[in-house]
């Protein structure tokens, strides 16, 4: 009996971290429609496109006024960044894995950065 317990605690805990790790930090992203707000009333955000530049001239394009720096050159790009460390900074990509990754090595050297949620899929489909 003793066994069924312990196996039915670790199974609970196990569920409950995966489904808790599912959650999206409200800290670290920022939805479709709150990029929108922050490009209209925030005159000093910064928007980094982490999708390789051939990414951009595809069907989804990219937005205006962007810093382009793929998510795997941006370790050893960072410094090109350091000028916009006081400003905030919207990090997007195709649908937001990459811009997650890209939030978090930005946190990690100091920077005020979210990662768009859906990125420029969903930014296109609010468009259509």
């Amino acid at each position: 009996m003793k066994i069924k317990q312990l196996l039915l605690f670790f199974l609970s805990v196990f569920f409950f971290s995966a489904a808790s790790g599912c959650a999206q930090d409200t800290t670290k992203t920022m939805s479709i429609s709150e990029l929108k707000n922050a490009i209209k009333n925030d005159t000093s955000l910064i928007i980094l496109d982490v999708r390789n530049p051939e990414e951009l001239k595809g069907p989804l394009g990219s937005l205006d006024n962007i810093i382009n720096i793929p998510v795997q050159d941006l370790q050893s790009r960072i410094g090109e960044l350091e000028k916009y460390k006081n400003k905030n900074i919207a990090v997007i990509c195709r649908t937001g894995h990459r811009s997650a990754k890209a939030q978090k090595i930005l946190s990690e050297h100091g920077f005020s950065s979210k990662s768009v949620s859906g990125g420029m899929t969903e930014y296109r489909k609010e468009n259509e």
